[in-house]
């Protein structure tokens, strides 16, 4: 007879930009040494107190791309170590864009003071590709893909360089490119029946061809550190596919700078390989809210501060 138990698996995914906050894991920083811990060698790697930023803002700081990227990362990882110590690990991981770095991390692919180096790296190059206001991104909603894909193709041969980046969930798509082009393809989405189409308070066009600078960029700082293969899983941005070998995944983490990000394919990915459970570890619900969008079988829990915690380690107890 089949365990049904044992074709339950479990998968822990990450968050990316814009899930930070001042004040994020402040009372799991205070509880567990383990999250203190990660903190301190976060600053240390960094050369200066992101864990100030953090805690203290101010916020137009912990907003700009190269602190809110080590800063998720961090924040993320020490949640994945409590988990850890209280017993807890994932079949498979997974993360939006940024979050790819936090749930390579977990998956023992990169060191966690070379990934916080390297995402404040990725976020210097990301910011510099494009000279502010050159760039925008916006979210489309109740468009489909087809359709989003389709227009952004005829205004990036008529106005400028627009491209679908965010495949997020069924009915939210964001696009990304020049200013202009993002702006017209926007309008245009709204006439062919988005329900909306919001520009985004974004500082830079990102997984948009025009951050091609920045991967190559990238592709030196991946150069300089051990990649490993993966001692879990990993679902890969740029395909929705599992990569577990060192070379692939650092190939895809250069792609995935200038390329959309596959979100919806990811899930789709995890539920295939047996997931039933998603867990996503690091500040906000923005995942959980995507995966519920795409599947609503899936049992959803998040850990981002102690009383999340402690009702994700009661529904994990519950279903071990």
């Amino acid at each position: 007879m089949v365990n049904k138990e044992a074709l339950m698996k479990t998968a822990f995914v990450f968050p990316g930009q814009g899930s930070q906050k001042v004040g994020m894991l402040q009372d799991l920083y205070n509880a567990y040494p383990i999250v203190k811990q990660r903190f301190e060698e976060a600053d240390e790697a960094l050369g200066y107190s992101i864990s100030k930023l953090c805690f203290e803002g101010p916020d137009t700081e912990l907003v700009k791309t190269a602190n809110t990227q080590p800063a998720i990362l961090t924040a993320s990882v020490a949640c994945y170590e409590v988990l850890k110590e209280q017993g807890f690990t994932p079949d498979i991981v997974g993360g939006h864009s940024l979050g790819e770095y936090s749930a390579l991390v977990a998956a023992g692919v990169l060191n966690f003071k070379d990934a916080v180096y390297v995402v404040h790296k990725r976020g210097e190059y990301m910011q510099e590709a494009v000279p502010l206001g050159k760039g925008a991104m916006a979210a489309i909603l109740a468009l489909p893909r087809e359709q989003v894909v389709e227009i952004c193709k005829e205004v990036n041969d008529s106005v400028g360089s627009v491209q679908a980046v965010n495949f997020n969930c069924p009915g939210q798509i964001v696009i990304a490119g020049e200013t202009a082009a993002v702006e017209t393809a926007a309008e245009k989405m709204k006439e062919a029946g988005a329900k909306r189409a919001v520009m985004l308070p974004v500082s830079a066009p990102f997984h948009s061809r025009l951050m091609e600078p920045a991967a190559l960029r990238l592709k030196e700082e991946l150069d300089k550190i051990q990649v490993s293969d993966a001692q879990i899983p990993v679902v890969a941005n740029v395909t929705g596919k599992i990569l577990t070998n060192a070379n692939d995944i650092k190939e895809s983490l250069v792609t995935q700078a200038a390329n959309p990000v596959l979100w919806e394919d990811c899930v789709a990915e995890m539920v295939n390989f047996g997931v039933t459970r998603f867990v996503e570890v690091g500040p906000g619900k923005v995942l959980t809210g995507f995966t519920k969008k795409i599947n609503k079988d899936m049992e959803l829990a998040n850990v981002e501060d102690i009383a999340s915690l402690e009702k994700t380690l009661e529904f994990l107890k519950g279903v071990r």
